[in-house]
């Protein structure tokens, strides 16, 4: 059962924008913490953001100031909006939630002129 689709994706350029998305079912929304993370070709997976079910959030520092997680509750729908990307957050992104014990297939960001 997908509990978590990740979209939004796509090709931009240096400085630009992207907003991800994360549909949730509602469960999920309404009781779990729900995190970013991403993969960078050749590179192990790492945290970008959080949010937990009340709305506190988190970054990793490399994100912090451009990145911004947000609940949409009437969508029970996560975003991440990027802004002034660089080409080293090219990477596929994926949200989950604890225990992590299955991962979608992500949505892949290219930050390239």
């Amino acid at each position: 059962q997908v509990q978590l689709m990740e979209s939004g994706g796509g090709l931009v350029q240096p400085g630009g924008s992207l907003r991800l998305s994360c549909a949730a079912s509602a469960s999920i929304f309404t009781t779990k913490a729900i995190f970013w993370y991403r993969q960078a070709p050749g590179k192990e997976r790492e945290w970008v953001a959080l949010t937990t079910a009340n709305g506190v959030t988190n970054y990793v520092d490399s994100v912090k100031g451009r990145f911004t997680i947000s609940r949409d509750s009437a969508e029970n729908t996560v975003y991440l909006q990027m802004n002034s990307l660089k080409p080293e957050d090219t990477a596929v992104y994926y949200c989950n939630f604890p225990p992590f014990e299955h991962w979608g297939q992500g949505t892949q960001v290219t930050v390239s002129s």
